[in-house]
């Protein structure tokens, strides 16, 4: 396997996307929602670009600076489409935190990875 530090920010961030989602996922069914619609409202308050941007942002501290360039990376890169509902910062600023998730992924991180996970939905429920 390619060295996660070698890959395109596009393609961390492409697997940042799925296993975010999938921690978001498991964090929602693990708060108690019993219904498929409450489960989905709740899950779009995590997902949305303007989290992601702000947790990224209010991270940046805690981050080592391979971490920071990842971020970096994620942020500076530039995607083909921008979803219609988001502006173009938050969704780099998102970019840029899938892009971390992916890179600790990839790079078997687990324990990283799992503190960046709860300290993100940390940030996202205190806003």
């Amino acid at each position: 396997m390619t060295n996660p530090l070698e890959m395109q920010p596009l393609a961390l961030a492409f697997i940042g996307d799925a296993v975010y989602e999938q921690y978001i996922r498991e964090y929602i069914i693990g708060l108690g929602y019993r219904t498929i619609n409450e489960m989905h409202k709740q899950a779009i308050k995590y997902v949305k670009a303007a989290s992601q941007a702000a947790a990224v942002k209010a991270l940046s501290d805690e981050l080592n600076d391979i971490e920071k360039s990842v971020v970096r990376r994620g942020r500076n890169a530039h995607p083909h489409t921008v979803p219609k509902n988001a502006n173009i910062t938050d969704y780099r600023y998102a970019t840029a935190l899938e892009a971390l998730i992916g890179y600790l992924y990839l790079s078997k991180q687990t324990k990283r990875l799992n503190h960046i996970m709860k300290r993100t939905t940390e940030i996202i429920n205190e806003q």
